[in-house]
């Protein structure tokens, strides 16, 4: 069993994310330069956290993806899918058996230690 959308929204709230963008299909969240979309039309969780593809193979670290991608027209905030027909952008989803999980997801990826690792390695030049 997955958290739900709605859970996954509060567990974002709860840690720093700005809720900027409501669509049918997914709630964006802003925090500093970080973006998320919570993925409103899955309903059983499992792609409920949908990431910005540049951080595939950092949340690939932490967690199992759902899937390789999750496309939608609504993600704006994300590139263009260029394989597809239509016009949607896309994201890496994942889903999170426990606020707990989500948590420890969350800051793993956004968290001071992972901004002080990419001061780091900005600094050294990598």
């Amino acid at each position: 069993m997955y958290l739900r959308p709605d859970e996954v929204a509060r567990v974002l709230e709860k840690a720093g994310f700005t809720m900027d963008v409501v669509t049918q299909k997914a709630y964006g969240y802003r925090r500093g330069d970080n973006y998320v979309y919570v993925n409103r039309e899955a309903r059983m969780g499992r792609t409920a956290l949908v990431i910005h593809p540049a951080l595939k193979e950092r949340s690939n670290m932490l967690a199992e993806p759902a899937s390789d991608i999750k496309t939608c027209d609504h993600y704006e905030q994300f590139p263009l899918y260029l394989a597809g027909d239509a016009q949607q952008h896309y994201g890496i989803p994942h889903g999170f058996s426990s606020r707990m999980a989500l948590e420890r997801f969350l800051n793993g990826l956004f968290g001071e230690a992972s901004r002080q690792c990419r001061r780091i390695n900005t600094a050294i030049g990598i």
